[in-house]
């Protein structure tokens, strides 16, 4: 079975490739991992049948979209440290990662009850987001900008834990960013 997709998607199926990820990505985050595909597909414009042919199983889908998300992270978190202070990019890519990951959960556990191992799936673009993690917290530490004594483990862990606070506080915008001051203030060295 191997070698099935050795040739590159057309552009047209590129395109519907995109368009379904983006719809879904879109869908998936701000109505649940309970829509069904045939949706998905009306929204982006396309038969289900595309969509099965790109996707072949719903969890395709969701992982698909996971992993986009990780490589939009990726990208944005690469752009930032070219483009701006050791500071502005290490709290920018904080609130990157947290803006991005909204919804993760919900993702991971319908992908898990389906009995794919998104770590596997995921390992490499988390990889990528982990080493990058690392390097904008040494460039802020060395800037000042953030307490030394915060090590990359410690900086996941607030990662996850303000993403599943900003998960439970919804669309409530003041309410999110009160919870970016507190924890950038921690974050800040005496």
């Amino acid at each position: 079975m191997g070698g099935a997709q050795v040739r590159p998607l057309r552009a047209d199926a590129a395109r519907n490739r995109a368009r379904l990820l983006d719809v879904a990505t879109e869908v998936f985050t701000t109505r649940g991992v309970g829509v069904p595909t045939e949706e998905i597909a009306r929204a982006a414009g396309v038969g289900v049948g595309t969509l099965f042919r790109h996707f072949p199983t719903k969890e395709a889908l969701l992982e698909a979209v996971l992993v986009r998300r990780l490589e939009t992270i990726a990208e944005q978190t690469a752009r930032l440290a070219a483009e701006a202070e050791p500071a502005e990019a290490f709290f920018g890519c904080f609130r990157l990662v947290i803006d991005q990951s909204a919804g993760k959960s919900e993702f991971t556990q319908a992908l898990a009850a389906a009995g794919v191992d998104t770590q596997a799936a995921l390992q490499e673009s988390s990889a990528v987001i982990r080493a990058q993690l690392a390097e904008l917290l040494a460039g802020a530490q060395q800037a000042g900008a953030v307490r030394p004594d915060l090590a990359l483990p410690e900086l996941l862990a607030l990662l996850v834990g303000t993403g599943a606070t900003m998960d439970q506080l919804g669309s409530d915008l003041p309410a999110r960013e009160r919870i970016f001051e507190v924890v950038f203030d921690g974050l800040r060295p005496r």
